[in-house]
């Protein structure tokens, strides 16, 4: 190894875990603020070792490659080939396309989400000119079209994590299923998941995105989820997914007409102080097991929240 190749390269604690299961727990660091982006993680004999800052449980010093000096750019979230920033800079802009080879087009937001389909309007930075990409998730591709339809990839790991716990065969409904990322990303488990959402735009994108997967298990719905139980009348769910931040717990009362026994009901909630929402829950669930999660920071006094609900007989 000659010189250069030693000065790139330098012991750093780190984690050694299987191939098969490394992307769930990269993304877990990452989200801990425990992953070190200065090294690059590198595969052997089925094994991912993964740089990490500070020796965690079952860190050990191994050896790494420098990761180059990246360009420091304004904060900005990013979809597919989409980024959205966070000012409206034009130079900032073209910084991101050139030190991001898989983006295509930098938006900037010039509304709020707002409407009763919480959509948002945008202006073309730099790039192509279009709120368009395909968006992959842990294997999944999705069509997503941010003037639509509102999409953020920040529940990923929620959706893998709810799928680890999902049993084979359950019946499944997300009453605002938006383009659909967890009926793609659950399917594999359900016998069957109604997919509803009152934003057609979303329907439609929702039912490319089925397509696009080759799921077939999933009904996709286009309605107010406050009229699902006189549409769904036959059907009881084992798992429902109520994933509106601001409004999602107005309808635990329908979602307790369409609950079967013991089932799960996953309400995610932006809250500004914990158990904000259990009197809700107890009204429309009495008895019921609750389980409040800490999702991520929304604001400096709010956060994203699920509660976890189990119901009995």
């Amino acid at each position: 190894m000659n010189a250069h190749n030693e000065a790139e390269r330098g012991k750093q604690w780190g984690v050694k875990v299987p191939l098969s299961g490394a992307e769930p727990v990269r993304r877990k660091l990452i989200s801990d603020g425990l992953y070190d982006g200065r090294f690059r993680p590198r595969s052997e004999n089925g094994f991912l070792y993964i740089p990490v800052l500070e020796e965690i449980c079952g860190a050990e010093l191994l050896e790494f490659v420098k990761n180059p000096e990246r360009a420091v750019l304004a904060r900005h979230e990013q979809v597919g080939g989409l980024v959205i920033l966070q000012e409206n800079n034009t130079e900032e802009s073209e910084k991101i396309l050139k030190n991001r080879p898989n983006v295509h087009t930098v938006l900037y937001a010039t509304s709020p989400v707002e409407g009763e389909f919480r959509t948002r309007s945008f202006t073309v930075l730099a790039g192509r000119d279009t709120t368009e990409t395909v968006y992959t998730e842990y294997g999944k591709k999705m069509v997503i079209d941010l003037s639509l339809a509102y999409f953020s990839a920040r529940l990923s790991n929620e959706r893998r994590q709810l799928l680890s716990q999902m049993r084979d065969g359950e019946r499944v409904l997300d009453m605002f299923a938006g383009v659909g990322p967890f009926a793609v990303s659950l399917s594999g488990r359900c016998s069957l998941m109604i997919a509803n959402d009152l934003n057609p735009n979303a329907v439609y994108l929702m039912q490319k995105n089925l397509r696009l997967n080759k799921i077939r298990n999933v009904v996709p719905v286009c309605g107010d989820a406050r009229n699902l139980p006189d549409m769904l009348s036959d059907l009881k769910f084992d798992r429902i997914i109520m994933n509106l931040p601001f409004t999602a717990y107005e309808f635990l009362e329908a979602a307790a007409k369409l609950a079967a026994p013991h089932c799960i009901i996953h309400l995610y909630s932006l809250v500004e102080r914990e158990g904000e929402h259990l009197d809700d829950i107890s009204r429309a669930f009495p008895g019921a097991s609750v389980t409040e999660r800490y999702i991520r920071s929304y604001s400096p006094d709010s956060w994203h929240a699920v509660y976890d609900i189990v119901t009995g007989e």
